[in-house]
């Protein structure tokens, strides 16, 4: 047995079991995981420098291909720098694996270099944390790794997915000689079946007599992936049940006819009677969170009676709006499918229509929403040139069925406001489980490494300046699209109560600065071009799309004085 044979065996197992992409920020002490990763066959290295890059890029390559990713980093703080992305991973139901070395227990404060406390480090933001032993002699060692491999895996799959760490004391030496050949020996591959829950018989008759039992009945769709499977039988539901269905950008329900897609300025106004005769009897939400302020301040200012959760786990208790009445642990799609199903069964059986009051609820909810989308359209129309007109005419242009990846603060609220419609058919995604702006740009980039459709990136000034080492990583996508908009500021503090009402905010919120995008482009071998105004961008948007030999960033600059009149003017015609 080579001396670190347990590590190749590891690595084996993880492609055994389904992992094909693994993430490797360059280190010493990792090298034993790094080689082992490197002359497998099977597996695909990505090198990336930058260690908090490597984390997100990791979790874009996971959303786009629904597997699990392995990230390697050596020991010590570069472990830290992994941090941010494990937390939205673990937030945002992402499944990565984590392989961080370390050096053996013995060595922590021992004024060793490259020597923390690893073990447990990412706390209660990962689904489990492993210790793997540092001395491989006995057969029980090798019997725990083989077993911890396992468990990791499934555990990172399992429902809800989420990050788990293996932290992999080595030894030295743990570089292999010149004429050393790897042998992956076969190994034990323990594989947990899905659970598929099943409602007990009397459970769902209570909650069919539920639906029956009230009228004005609401479906609020949270954060979800891109499924016309699910978005067909929403279509079904609130067309046979007169049932309004309310989806945000990142729900990926897309603007018809049918759907309520203006909420967050619906629900900004203040006749108090018509809120009250929008509230719902029963809500029923599916979904991780929701990103509009207004939609959540109002379910909580008019609660319903019943609130149902449909959601694959009950392990946590998810209420928001402080109404939750019942936690039904199903899958979105088989639940809507079912209660579809045995909905229209019983209707057929007992003849029912829907009442007057059903029909209204949903004319209601649809008038109000056309009401929003005209008042938004015709802000649109008038306005000068900025962020929000900037990103409407980008959502205009985006290929039809590619990916659209938003940047947090500003740009993610501007896309919502805007919408896209349903027959683009383009995928929305969005670092939404913690919200932060650290990562936005290594997401879209390791998004982009899976799929050879267009991947869109609008991102602001700050997160993308904060972020630009996620361009710092060998073969960028070549379908990987940037679109900046850069209004020299961190511009949401204007817009937000509060802080833009500080004589501190220039210099402690706003973050002024007078970088463009043209160096980094430049250091990183991308197209770059910048506008100025809606000519020019309808433009440069002509070509944008483009096939091309390397990423490309289209720099949208903008006044962060005119934003902030323009936006706060629109705010005061609602």
């Amino acid at each position: 047995m080579a001396l670190l044979q347990p590590i190749l065996d590891l690595v084996d197992l993880l492609y055994k079991k389904g992992i094909r992409d693994v993430v490797i920020s360059p280190g010493s002490r990792s090298a034993p995981l790094t080689l082992a990763v490197a002359r497998h066959p099977g597996l695909t290295a990505r090198v990336v420098p930058d260690e908090r890059s490597a984390g997100f890029t990791a979790l874009g390559m996971a959303q786009m291909s629904g597997l699990p990713v392995a990230i390697i980093c050596t020991s010590g703080t570069a472990v830290y720098n992994l941090s941010p992305a494990v937390a939205e991973a673990y937030f945002a139901e992402v499944p990565l694996l984590l392989l961080t070395a370390d050096r053996p227990l013995e060595w922590l404060y021992q004024q060793d270099g490259q020597t923390i406390a690893q073990d447990g480090l990412f706390g209660k933001h990962v689904k489990r944390s492993y210790q793997l032993p540092a001395d491989y002699t006995h057969a029980d060692a090798r019997w725990f790794i083989e077993r911890t491999g396992n468990e990791a895996v499934n555990l990172c799959v399992a429902s809800p997915p989420g990050p788990v760490h293996i932290n992999v004391p080595l030894r030295e030496p743990f570089y292999p000689a010149p004429d050393e050949t790897f042998v992956y020996q076969a190994g034990r591959v323990v594989e947990a079946l899905p659970v598929e829950p099943q409602l007990p018989t009397d459970a769902w008759h209570a909650l069919l007599d539920e639906w029956d039992g009230t009228e004005r009945k609401l479906i609020t769709v949270g954060q979800l992936p891109y499924s016309p499977e699910l978005m067909r039988v929403l279509t079904q539901i609130s067309q046979e049940f007169q049932v309004p269905v309310v989806g945000e950008i990142i729900s990926n329900l897309g603007r018809n006819e049918l759907f309520i897609s203006s909420s967050d300025t619906l629900l900004a106004q203040k006749d108090t009677d018509l809120l009250e005769r929008l509230r719902p009897e029963l809500l029923i939400t599916l979904g991780n969170s929701l990103l509009t302020r207004n939609l959540k301040t109002y379910l909580r200012a008019y609660p319903p009676t019943r609130h149902w959760h449909i959601r694959p786990t009950t392990a946590r208790l998810i209420d928001p709006f402080r109404s939750l009445t019942t936690q039904i642990p199903m899958a979105p799609l088989p639940f809507l499918t079912k209660l579809l199903a045995d909905i229209d069964y019983q209707r057929f059986r007992q003849g029912d229509d829907d009442s007057d009051e059903e029909s209204t609820y949903l004319t209601t909810w649809q008038t109000a929403d056309r009401a929003a989308r005209r008042l938004m359209e015709s802000h649109l129309r008038e306005a000068p040139f900025t962020d929000w007109s900037a990103t409407q005419r980008v959502l205009e242009a985006l290929p039809d069925g590619s990916h659209l990846h938003l940047g947090n603060s500003m740009p993610v609220r501007y896309a919502n406001l805007c919408g896209l419609d349903a027959r683009q058919q383009v995928r929305v995604w969005a670092n939404r489980g913690t919200s932060g702006i650290d990562g936005c740009m290594s997401t879209a980039v390791g998004a982009a490494l899976r799929t050879q459709a267009v991947v869109t990136l609008l991102i602001g000034d700050v997160s993308f300046f904060y972020d630009r080492n996620a361009l710092w990583q060998p073969d960028l996508p070549k379908n990987l699209r940037v679109v900046l908009l850069n209004n020299a500021a961190g511009h949401i503090f204007r817009i937000i109560d509060g802080s833009s009402s500080q004589p501190e905010l220039e210099t402690y919120f706003e973050t002024p600065h007078d970088l463009t995008a043209q160096r980094t482009a430049a250091d990183h071998h991308c197209d770059y071009e910048a506008v100025a105004d809606q000519d020019a961008l309808s433009e440069a948007l002509s070509r944008f799309y483009a096939p091309s030999d390397c990423p490309r960033i289209l720099e949208i600059k903008t006044d962060k004085f005119v934003n902030e009149a323009d936006f706060k003017a629109y705010k005061g015609r609602k």
